[in-house]
């Protein structure tokens, strides 16, 4: 296949706000005997799901035992979420958004209209809110759009029975996406942009954007919204200043290193970062160290006091009990 050719955007990445985060400790680890658990859901059983680099899907308990293969969706499942009646919903980055009846294995294709589908939210009357990613570029290169900043990612809505409706397009590669706990408003991560959007979809302000929190200091990644009513965004990394100073460079400098080969090319940092905001945007709890286990966090989700972590790379899942 041939490779996407780079068409570099020059942009002026804002200044970071300063974080607070708390040393991660007391991480327990799931280890698998795979890798890439990229996002992660709890049933109504309160059973841990999750998708990996090869297409399975794995229900598992908490601990980690009992773990089994529910379904293959043969491409890269990453974000999971539920429907109200316990199917799964699942963003493959290559196969589009699916439909996964957790107890056959059986798959629907709801969209293939995207290039890469990367995570979604679904509301309680079934409407499904999920990013493309980017148009020009896929999961096995997704740096590219980083590095481009060509800003083709869009958050679509799909409405039971319907077709996908473009929200917002333009974003600097879509990722995460969360609901209000009242759904007033979906938020969706801007990766690259290093900042969450959020777009009002009733009252006063319906069909309005603004910022939920901007001037990250790093790349939010899947995001969920916590039993606890607050967005949980997981951070895959900080900011690399080296990229954040060719971002706003003649592009010839980005093709360049683009030209490199893989191996001399920056790297994610292996680092696992966390935070929560409240309705408001204000941080409300930041975790963030590392583990030789763990790293890259990618997808989280709160339960019950438990936050729950998935990586796009690491061979384990993740938690982490909030200290009361």
């Amino acid at each position: 296949m041939a490779r996407t050719r780079m068409q570099p955007v020059v942009w002026q990445p804002p200044a970071s706000r300063t974080g607070n985060p708390r040393p991660l400790t007391g991480l327990s680890v799931i280890e698998l005997d795979t890798e890439g658990p990229e996002d992660v859901v709890l049933d109504a059983q309160g059973r841990i799901v999750t998708g990996v680099k090869d297409g399975r899907i794995f229900r598992m308990n908490p601990d980690g035992s009992e773990r089994v293969q529910i379904a293959d969706t043969g491409g890269r499942p990453l974000g999971v979420e539920l429907f109200p009646d316990g199917r799964l919903l699942v963003c493959d980055a290559h196969r589009g958004l699916l439909a996964v009846d957790p107890e056959t294995g059986e798959i629907q294709t709801l969209t293939d209209l995207t290039h890469f589908c990367n995570n979604a939210a679904v509301a309680a009357d079934g409407v499904i809110y999920f990013s493309d990613t980017s148009q020009r570029w896929g999961m096995d290169d997704w740096k590219g759009d980083i590095v481009e900043h060509s800003t083709t990612g869009r958050l679509l809505k799909l409405v039971p029975g319907g077709e996908p409706e473009v929200l917002i397009d333009g974003l600097a590669f879509a990722n995460g996406v969360a609901l209000a706990p009242d759904g007033s408003w979906v938020a969706v991560a801007e990766t690259g942009a290093y900042c969450v959007r959020r777009l009002w979809l009733t009252g006063p302000k319906a069909g309005t954007q603004d910022m939920l929190i901007d001037q990250l200091d790093g790349f939010p990644d899947n995001m969920s919204t916590g039993g606890d009513g607050l967005i949980w965004i997981a951070m895959a990394g900080p900011r690399d200043a080296a990229l954040d100073w060719m971002l706003s460079k003649p592009g010839w400098l980005r093709k360049i290193v683009w030209a490199l080969p893989e191996a001399l090319q920056p790297k994610p940092q292996h680092v696992i970062w966390v935070l929560a905001v409240d309705l408001d945007g204000r941080v409300v709890h930041e975790f963030r160290g590392d583990h030789p286990k763990f790293y890259f966090s990618t997808g989280v989700r709160e339960h019950g006091g438990v936050v729950f972590l998935g990586s796009e790379s690491a061979p384990a899942l993740g938690s982490i009990r909030i200290a009361d």
